[in-house]
């Protein structure tokens, strides 16, 4: 973080964040039109069956938008100082991901995997994230409601909602910590062969260049999952599959220290409002 933020400012940090909401609102949208076309449920009611949680899992782990998911993947770490700026936009993940998709207009190279060797990784991914996140959220919900006390304030919000925000964190958590070998697998599938440039993090600088940044291609060659499963292992080791582990647990440590404070902060309003 300090050597992308030294060398292309602290904005950098933030690339791809246009792409990223527009993949997840596009995502809901598609998740909406999906649900009321087909009889696959949103929502599972209250006495669902093996087949309404069969068809809600497979909503969930559609993958029709998966060319939008790995133009979006390769435009985060994509460094900016070889970025075109007059060619990049706001809407790069969706011209990006509809020439992959097709076929057609894409500068890329021969070790580009097609989408059919992505599609039962992604939805995997997908499906398992989704299953995980929630069955730790309702156990989460379920030890909450067994430890509270009898006399909670449903009216009160510290009782009606941060709960229930908590114990989506958690899931969050725990889905992505037990995921992250999966997702690591998934990020370096998608961007082999897009001819994504990454800054060198590791402090060298381009000789005879004025002591610039020194960016590095991505140049991979794995022929699918298995293939990059075992190479990781194999070159690696176990260590291979957490690279960036360290980003995920600072994020979720800020994501939970705002919870708090919003929690601290909702509290003494409310003290202060019975006060007066």
């Amino acid at each position: 973080m300090y050597s992308i933020s030294k060398a292309q400012g602290v904005k950098a940090l933030w690339k791809g964040m246009g792409s990223t909401f527009i993949v997840h609102g596009i995502t809901l949208g598609a998740e909406g039109i999906i649900s009321e076309l087909t009889p696959l449920p949103r929502e599972l009611p209250h006495s669902w069956s093996w087949k309404h949680l069969a068809g809600h899992l497979l909503l969930r782990g559609w993958v029709c938008l998966l060319p939008g998911f790995l133009t979006w993947s390769y435009l985060c770490p994509q460094s900016e100082i070889v970025r075109d700026e007059s060619s990049s936009g706001l809407l790069d993940c969706i011209r990006e991901g509809l020439t992959r998709l097709l076929g057609v207009g894409a500068p890329h190279s021969r070790r580009l995997l097609p989408l059919s060797c992505l599609l039962l990784p992604a939805a995997l991914h997908a499906i398992l994230r989704y299953a995980i996140s929630t069955s730790v959220q309702q156990v989460a919900l379920w030890a909450h409601q067994r430890g509270k006390k009898r006399h909670s304030d449903p009216s009160n919000p510290l009782d009606a909602h941060f709960p229930e925000l908590a114990a989506r964190w958690a899931g969050s958590l725990v889905a992505d910590v037990v995921l992250f070998p999966l997702e690591t697998v998934l990020h370096r599938l998608s961007i082999q062969g897009t001819r994504t440039i990454v800054d060198a993090t590791d402090g060298v600088v381009a000789a005879g260049n004025g002591g610039s940044p020194l960016v590095l291609p991505v140049n991979t060659q794995y022929d699918g999952f298995y293939d990059c499963l075992h190479s990781i292992r194999r070159k690696e080791g176990g260590a291979g599959f957490y690279r960036g582990f360290g980003v995920l647990l600072m994020q979720y440590t800020v994501h939970g220290a705002l919870l708090a404070a919003a929690r601290t902060l909702l509290r003494v309003l409310l003290l202060d409002a019975k006060v007066a």
